[in-house]
């Protein structure tokens, strides 16, 4: 977690993530899918174990899997996750209007 007062590191990839988690749970593969090409199956469970790590995600197992061998992991971005978006969302917006305001 950050100190307070200072606002959390987002990568572009988390970044992705987040964006896509925004509105419902994904698989790994799944946001591999819909990102279409900027994620790889190779990173994508690195970062979003690290994501985790930060509190940006949670995940939890299938319950019932409609295929054969282990439970798929589901994740979901958390109300921090979605703050810190939406916090370097406005800094970027800020940043691209010169400083000036809206």
């Amino acid at each position: 977690m950050a100190r307070p007062g200072k606002l959390p590191m987002l990568g572009r990839t988390e970044t992705l993530i987040l964006e896509l988690l925004r509105s419902e749970e994904m698989y790994g593969l799944q946001l591999v899918a819909a990102s279409k090409g900027k994620l790889k199956r190779g990173s994508v469970y690195v970062v979003l174990g690290r994501m985790e790590e930060k509190g940006y995600v949670l995940s939890h197992a299938e319950e019932k899997p409609e295929h054969a061998g282990l439970p798929r992991r589901l994740y979901r971005a958390t109300g921090f996750g979605l703050r810190v978006l939406d916090a370097w969302s406005l800094a970027a917006a800020h940043l691209a209007l010169g400083g000036r305001h809206a």
